[in-house]
């Protein structure tokens, strides 16, 4: 493996013209130079410098690894200005998780927002329950979570992670158009009992908060369609197969056919952002800073 240092030799000397000349650039001697060139040499094992007059010139070898180094000098360059940046700069990689609800209402402004104000930054996004993305913000694979809490049944959380509730939202329940209650301003669950429902799948927040809220006014849930997007989720109930528990994030799009109706005692849904404790680098305070909070 070739030496950084005799990498950045060989493209002083390519840049620079001369033994003296990139010896002046790299602060060190002319014989340091010739020393770490000669080295270079004998780890490509071909020459790569030549007598031209009182000079030196490249040989054929020389310009194909001086290509090279030019190139690893340029990466070292930007990592070692990456590095000093980090204490104030706002860039590399942010690895963002979320609930596809969440995501989709809160984020879009806010990474246009991010990436134009700093463009060195590079979100990526995940999106999925949160029981699947919380080992994944704990583990070090991603870096700030949008995930939700249901009144009926919260989120626990480790430690090591902490919150922000950025909106507080009401849960209402959808039905077809059609159905008898649909035309109420508000209803209790139980008088739902019998009702085929539609959740997102089993162990997630959705579907624990539904058979909370529902065991909790006496009816016992038939969770006929486990389906992880609202959207589908809507299309079942405007086909008049099924209810939903639908908060307010999630009621875009919506299909015709679909009426929401508040619930008795009120439900609500908490989005909260989750990430490490220690794990606020400029990046994710940043992205904190932009995230809206919802009143």
């Amino acid at each position: 493996m070739f030496s950084s240092d005799r990498l950045r030799a060989l493209d002083a000397v390519a840049v620079h013209g001369s033994l003296a000349r990139a010896a002046a650039a790299l602060h060190i001697t002319p014989s340091g130079v010739s020393q770490q060139l000669a080295k270079l040499e004998r780890e490509a094992g071909h020459k790569l410098l030549e007598p031209q007059g009182r000079g030196v010139r490249l040989t054929h070898a020389g310009r194909v690894l001086a290509e090279h180094a030019a190139r690893v000098v340029a990466q070292l360059t930007a990592a070692e200005s990456d590095l000093a940046d980090l204490g104030d700069e706002v860039l590399g990689p942010l690895r963002l998780g979320g609930v596809g609800s969440c995501l989709r209402a809160l984020l879009p402004d806010v990474l246009a927002t991010l990436t134009e104000a700093h463009p060195r930054l590079r979100p990526t996004v995940v999106d999925g329950e949160a029981v699947d993305l919380v080992p994944l913000l704990l583990s070090g694979e991603l870096d700030l979570l949008l995930i939700e809490s249901w009144h009926s049944r919260p989120m626990p959380l480790p430690e090591g992670v902490r919150v922000r509730t950025l909106a507080v939202e009401e849960v209402q329940v959808a039905l077809p158009a059609r159905h008898p209650l649909a035309g109420r301003d508000t209803l209790d669950l139980a008088e739902l009992d019998g009702t085929s429902w539609s959740s997102c799948p089993v162990g997630t927040e959705p579907y624990e908060a539904l058979v909370q809220a529902l065991r909790a006014r006496g009816v016992e849930p038939k969770v006929r369609y486990a389906v992880t997007e609202y959207a589908t989720q809507l299309a079942f109930v405007a086909g008049g197969l099924t209810a939903a528990l639908v908060p307010g994030m999630a009621r875009r799009p919506c299909p015709s056919g679909v009426r929401f109706v508040s619930v008795r005692p009120p439900l609500r849904r908490e989005v909260r952002a989750a990430w490490r404790a220690g794990g606020d680098s400029p990046a994710v305070r940043a992205c904190l800073a932009a995230l809206p909070v919802r009143e």
